[in-house]
């Protein structure tokens, strides 16, 4: 077992067909261990390389609402009156403080995506 870190795109390829090949390898053996490693090595080359930015708050709480199969007047308890549900999905009002804490508490949402720019 020889683990080097990832520098290139070339790297990235050889260790990724390793894993391929060791992937069913069963815990606490000589492979299970490599596959761990590899998987960690391969984590931070994709972070360092591929980051994957927030989405912004409003497409978040779209997304939310589809995976829960919301609609737009089931924020109102959360947002307010249908109107500034509807201001707030078509980006035309910001997101307060209060809407962002109701709608992180309810759709867990993380405050990190409510509270960006948008």
């Amino acid at each position: 077992m020889e683990i080097k870190p990832i520098r290139n795109e070339a790297d990235y390829q050889d260790v990724l067909k390793r894993l391929e090949l060791i992937f069913d390898a069963k815990r606490g053996t000589e492979e299970g261990d490599e596959l761990e490693i590899l998987a960690m090595v391969i984590n931070n080359y994709e972070n360092d390389n591929f980051p994957i930015e927030m989405p912004d708050p409003i497409s978040a709480i779209k997304f939310r609402m589809e995976q829960l199969g919301l609609k737009q007047k089931d924020l109102v308890e959360m947002i307010g009156f249908k109107s500034r549900v509807s201001e707030i999905m078509n980006k035309k009002r910001k997101l307060t403080l209060d809407m962002i804490r109701k709608l992180n508490a309810n759709l867990h949402i993380p405050t990190e995506v409510l509270i960006q720019e948008y």
